[in-house]
């Protein structure tokens, strides 16, 4: 087969590695510029790629294209070649041909990367075969390309799964629909629904759903779509901050670092995850007490003058925000801002008047969070980089307080993505400290 490839990061990369592996004829093309790591894969394999443009005539040559998940549905080529009957794909449905290893695949609008690493983690503290992919880390179909792990734990856009056919997770997790990405679809939320509903599409009686009971469009959408797989609803509501009961197991949450409501939810669907797969209790209370999550969501920087510095760069939609201000039990002096995903603020609108004693917006165009809350805050400013926004933080911020980066946008109008967003914010606190 000739098999084009859109977009050349990890994912796209991944992909054209597996396609060449497998012996297929591979054209990989990217409208940016390629990182130099893998261009130098790319060369090493043979694969002929271009980079700042695409060229349309070779790519509508394939049998088939795999598109990168950044890149929209709606542009008028794909289109064309859906028309054609172009079959186009995401890197995860292409991949998933090629093993025949039990998947466990976990989406959500938030929670994700967390339940994700969680449920790794448990399995691999069971002594399970197992690797971790999808939408962070290593792709999923370089991972195939080794072909020596029983077990894959995938991390799932709703932008990947839209690129789905035949792909079938012998275990799913859908955490919560929250309004994001609306951009993408319409700025209608009953398609970004469908999107995170398809990673059950293909799901069969003996493999099973975990989902939010407490999450109304999930509910919603229960009510009038039947769904073949097995189902556990996990409620997100708990009674206890030190321990968890999952399944009539009892977990002792004190040592572990995940904190907070939406944490125990989040572990108490990696939990019936590992359970499913046949995980011990004794294995998952080591892997809670071992576990190590990501920089960038609710994370510690540093405490200056009495003033706690976090970075919740992670923190690109509403509902994350929510969560962050939630576990914050000290006055906020809070950074927020960026590219503007069609928020509804409406949901933090209390917890900002409970919480907050400052806004500063760090964007471009600030326009909607200063309309939004000026009529909350009397104190709002604006910043045009992450040492700035730091500087007039520390205006209003007193012993006692806490200066917090959670955005609820994404980061592209002044940074390469959150994690350069959080770098700079880590880097700007403390620099202070010096």
């Amino acid at each position: 087969m000739k098999i084009a490839i859109l977009g050349g990061g990890e994912s796209g990369t991944g992909a054209a590695l597996l396609a060449k592996h497998l012996g297929h004829e591979v054209f990989l093309s990217d409208g940016g510029s390629l990182k130099e790591n893998y261009k130098a894969e790319l060369r090493d394999k043979g694969i002929p790629n271009e980079e700042g443009k695409h060229t349309w005539t070779s790519i509508f040559e394939a049998d088939e294209i795999i598109k990168s998940p950044g890149i929209p549905d709606g542009l008028p080529p794909l289109a064309e070649l859906r028309r054609l009957g172009k079959p186009v794909v995401s890197e995860i449905e292409f991949a998933s041909r090629h093993t025949s290893a039990t998947i466990i695949g976990i989406t959500g609008s938030n929670g994700k990367t967390t339940t994700t690493r969680l449920t790794h983690h448990l399995l691999k503290t069971a002594g399970y075969n197992v690797a971790i992919g999808g939408n962070i880390g290593t792709s999923f179909a370089r991972n195939i390309i080794e072909n020596k792990y029983e077990y894959y734990v995938l991390e799932l856009s709703s932008f990947q799964l839209d690129g789905i056919v035949t792909f079938r997770p012998h275990v799913a997790i859908l955490l919560n629909i929250t309004p994001d990405h609306l951009d993408r679809y319409e700025y209608k939320m009953e398609n970004y629904v469908r999107s995170k509903f398809r990673i059950a599409m293909n799901q069969q009686a003996d493999d099973l759903l975990i989902t939010n009971s407490g999450d109304p469009e999930i509910q919603e959408y229960l009510k009038s779509n039947r769904l073949a797989p097995r189902m556990i609803e996990v409620p997100n509501h708990f009674d206890s901050t030190k321990k968890l009961v999952v399944a009539g197991s009892e977990y002792d949450m004190t040592g572990c670092i995940l904190k907070g409501p939406h944490n125990f939810f989040n572990a108490s669907c990696a939990i019936h995850a590992a359970k499913s797969i046949g995980a011990s209790d004794e294995a998952i209370q080591t892997g809670l007490d071992t576990f190590v999550n990501d920089p960038h969501r609710l994370e510690f920087v540093a405490e200056i003058k009495g003033i706690e510095f976090i970075n919740d760069s992670k923190a690109t939609n509403v509902d994350s925000v929510f969560y962050a201000l939630q576990a914050m039990e000290k006055p906020v002096i809070w950074i927020a801002g960026g590219t503007d995903k069609g928020n509804d603020y409406s949901p933090i609108e209390d917890l900002i008047r409970q919480k907050v004693k400052a806004l500063i917006c760090l964007g471009v165009n600030n326009s909607k969070l200063v309309d939004v809350f000026s009529p909350i805050l009397k104190n709002i400013e604006e910043a045009r980089s992450a040492k700035e926004a730091v500087e007039r933080a520390t205006i209003y911020a007193e012993s006692g307080d806490v200066v917090l980066l959670s955005p609820a946008c994404a980061s592209f109008d002044l940074f390469k993505n959150y994690e350069d967003r959080g770098n700079q914010f880590k880097a700007a606190v403390l620099q202070m400290k010096k």
